[in-house]
């Protein structure tokens, strides 16, 4: 079967806003998620060098690492960033490491380089823009099962689907025909406000518990600079919690002071709080086909936080899988 004759629908589940994401690979060493990472960036560098438009911009980058958070939730979730020597070094050319006596207290060590910082509430609706360029039709519905896609009508030909591509996300724990019950959700909580830090930072602890870090990232087209965060696991509240909310700001202005000019959290201008639910899946990402109700699904979900950092590669995995379905679908 052509490509021109092929009746697809993919599900998705839009990830929220409210947050922004930055390319900075966390998957470890030698596995499928760290080739995805790998085969994202160079997509992600072209469109902060060439597509302003896009909302993705180069940024420096800082990551603080402190021994005595080994074991934590949040050390463990970024493993592989906090490596002094990581794989992905080679990546970017400024790689280096910072010299001890630039560190402040508490700090054992530390790595920095230009990566690229994605503001979501641009770079989302470009990615629209770029599929309705493409012929991409959207629709919005509210199926049970997930072969409920392929049904007439749902199609803008009026044919049943050849194909249903599953990215709904956390959406396929509860989904119909998936019900993966591998997924859960990894809370994270941020407050975006107007101050400028200049930079990208994070450490990979805190003292405010084990599933609190420290993140800094300041968005393209003054879209405001985002203080994270947690990583609280099979936590599914929405709303933003204050006292959480009062400990990442003094956490964000402790470790960068230039967002107060060396004040108090007093001075922070805050423009919203936001929650997000990252979806985790154990084992990691899910990109296979499989044949439901006489179907062919290709699932790509459960990227946890990394799901834009590996976006482009995972793509390139998932298209194709849709190439050895359509294949087989065209021997029968």
């Amino acid at each position: 079967m052509g490509w021109s004759k092929l009746h697809a629908v993919s599900l998705l589940s839009m990830p929220s806003r409210t947050g922004l994401k930055f390319s900075l690979s966390v998957s470890v060493k030698g596995t499928a998620a760290a080739e995805w990472d790998k085969n994202t960036w160079p997509s992600l560098e072209e469109l902060a060098r060439n597509h302003p438009e896009a909302g993705v911009h180069f940024q420096g980058t800082e990551i603080h690492n402190r021994k005595k958070d080994v074991g934590s939730v949040t050390s463990t979730w970024f493993a592989e960033l906090l490596s002094p020597n990581p794989w992905w070094e080679s990546l970017f050319p400024d790689f280096k490491q910072i010299p001890k006596e630039e560190l402040r207290e508490g700090i054992d060590n530390a790595t920095s380089f230009t990566s690229v910082c994605i503001n979501t509430a641009i770079y989302l609706p470009w990615l629209v823009s770029q599929c309705l360029k493409n012929g991409v039709v959207f629709k919005r519905a509210i199926f049970k099962h997930i072969t409920d896609a392929a049904a007439l009508g749902v199609h803008h030909s009026g044919k049943s689907a050849d194909l249903i591509l599953n990215c709904t996300g956390l959406a396929s724990h509860k989904l119909g025909g998936v019900s993966d019950k591998l997924l859960y959700p990894a809370r994270g909580q941020i407050v975006v406000v107007r101050n400028d830090a200049g930079k990208m930072y994070s450490v990979s602890g805190t003292n405010d518990g084990s599933d609190e870090v420290m993140y800094i990232m300041t968005r393209a087209a003054g879209g405001g600079t985002v203080l994270g965060g947690c990583y609280q696991k099979n936590n599914w509240e929405s709303q933003h919690d204050p006292s959480l909310a009062i400990r990442i700001m003094k956490r964000c202005v402790e470790a960068c002071p230039k967002l107060t000019d060396g004040r108090g959290i007093e001075h922070l201008d805050i423009i919203r709080h936001g929650v997000g639910l990252r979806p985790v899946r154990e084992g990691g990402a899910r990109i296979e086909k499989e044949k439901i109700n006489g179907v062919w699904v290709v699932h790509n979900y459960g990227h946890g936080g990394a799901g834009y950092q590996s976006s482009y590669g995972c793509s390139q995995a998932a298209i194709k899988l849709v190439g050895e379905a359509l294949a087989e679908r065209a021997r029968l």
